[in-house]
Formats: C-alpha cells, structure tokens, sequence
C-alpha cells in the first residue's frame, strides 16, 4: 500500500506529511505549484508545471492518470481540494471522506459531523481511498530532508475554463495556516473599522485576520476571510475571537485551535462556553488595552 499526498502549494506537504506519517505507509508527494522544498519523509515528489491553477474538472483527469498503483489519494482539507479531490474519486469510482481528523486502520477514519458537534467513525470498502485531511487532527511530521523530483505533463483541459481572477495581496500570514488568528464579527460596524481594530491587533501578534459569516455578510469583511463551517476551516496556536456569538457553525471552523480567547460584552454569549479564556469587555475597550499591553 501507498499514499499519493496531493499538495497544491508547498506548505501543504508539511501539513499533509502528519497524516502519512499517522498512516505508516510510504508515500509520494505530486505538487502542482510552487517549487519543492523539505520531502518529510516522501519517497520522491511529482511536480507539474502549472502556469496558474486550472478549474476543478481540468486538474482532476490529470490527477487520475497519475493515481494508478496507489491505494490512498489524500490532500489538506480546503474548498480546493473538496472540489478537486471529489472530481478525481469520481474518476476512479471510489469513494470519498472530507475532513478526516483521525484514523483507527487504512480504511477506518474518524471525521467531524452535525457542524462539528459529533465525530463519525467511518469506514471504507472502496479502492484507493480518496481523502482530504485536517492536519490539526494528526501529529506534526517529524521526518524532513530533500526529496527526488520528477516532473510530470498536465494537459488542463476540460469543459471550462477560468476567464478572470482577483486577488488582494496581504503581508499577513495565510489564513488557513497561521498560528494566530484575530477575528472579528458584525459589531465592527464597518470595513474601516475592521481592519483598524481586528487588523490592528492581528499585525500586533504577528497574525492572520479572520471574520464570522456575519461580518461578512454585511460587507465589514471579505469573503476570503471568513472562517466556520461554510468558510476556512483553521487550527492556530492562539484564536482570538472578539464581537463574535460562537454559533455552531463557526465553532465547527475553530474548534482545533490550542488556545481560544473570547472577547464580548455579553456574558451569556455562546462562545464563553468553548473559550479557553474569556473576556467579559466591550472589544472597542478591550483590545486598545491589550495592544497597549503589546507595546503597539
């Protein structure tokens, strides 16, 4: 048996890495962006020169074609890989599990249900086993040092094709991989003020900036920074959430963080009950005073 580890940018083979290493089989690693840095105990590395990232339908074919011989086909959990991985089990007839957070065998995993309020133990009767991973679920991948590289053709073509693109370039550590998080929610009124109040601290830390749906929804945030069950699911070392609820969907986005930090001026808000520290405070106090506890 072997694993195929889909990464789409370099920073997903150390995430992806901690799932091979639970799983105890030897694995490849096809990349299709970005140049190869540490293997992390991969046997060789597939790459595929990519101008830019095809849609999900064009990329999947060609992930097919190089799965054959693999019993397992797995990437980090994103809307990305959902949406491609998806396409590939199709492909190859099998079956798919999202977001697997653990595993007890090769083809028994345990993945988060009901908005992440429940753990489903899952099994597989399918071959190969197509899955996305959530890294916070597996420990962190202690084997590094360089790996063989071989590159392979894409053709990317299929039935539609990308006509435009956007894209807001940030300083910021990425969302879905920092260690500290800041999001905000609806009480910050409006973008301005999100961004000096949330972003503000965020630089402070040295962290990402993230939204509720909420905030999002009422235009004080874009779309890419929306975390919870219907957003970017994350695992920092340090969550702060200040004017958010705690509903059941952003918490399911959350809920593999090490430390959370609530802060809201409702004592009975949700979010106190999950919360590894809370702030009773209206955050327009509170988070002037932390920066200048910060120094900043």
């Amino acid at each position: 048996m072997k694993l195929l580890l889909i990464a789409f940018d370099p920073s997903e083979v150390a995430q992806g890495a901690g799932f091979a290493q639970a799983l105890g089989q030897p694995f490849d690693i096809l990349l299709l962006g970005g140049e190869p840095g540490e293997g992390f105990g991969a046997e060789s590395c597939l790459t595929a020169s990519l101008s830019e990232q095809p849609p999900a339908d064009a990329l999947a074919s060609d992930i097919a074609a190089q799965c054959a011989g693999y019993s397992h086909i797995a990437a980090v959990s994103s809307m990305r890989s959902k949406d491609v991985l998806a396409r590939v089990a199709g492909i190859l007839d099998t079956a798919m599990v999202t977001d697997a957070i653990g595993l007890e065998s090769p083809t028994i995993f345990m993945r988060p249900i009901v908005a992440g309020s429940a753990i489903a133990t899952v099994e597989t009767l399918a071959s190969p086993v197509v899955l996305t991973v959530r890294p916070a679920g597996f420990p962190a991948a202690t084997a590094k040092g360089s790996v063989g590289t071989k590159p392979v053709q894409f053709s990317a073509t299929g039935n539609t094709k990308r006509v435009g693109g956007t894209a807001r370039s940030s300083s910021r550590p990425d969302l879905a991989q920092a260690r500290v998080v800041v999001t905000g929610g609806r009480p910050l009124r409006d973008a301005a003020t999100f961004e000096q109040v949330i972003g503000g601290l965020a630089d402070a830390l040295g962290g990402a900036v993230g939204a509720t749906r909420a905030a999002v929804d009422s235009g004080i945030a874009p779309n890419e920074l929306q975390v919870g069950q219907t957003g970017k699911i994350v695992a920092p070392d340090l969550y702060i959430a200040a004017g958010v609820s705690g509903s059941t969907q952003h918490m399911a986005g959350i809920k593999d963080s090490k430390l959370i930090v609530a802060i809201n001026k409702d004592p009975d808000a949700p979010i106190f009950g999950f919360a590894d520290l809370g702030i009773v405070a209206d955050l327009f106090d509170a988070i002037p005073e932390i920066r200048s506890k910060l120094g900043s």
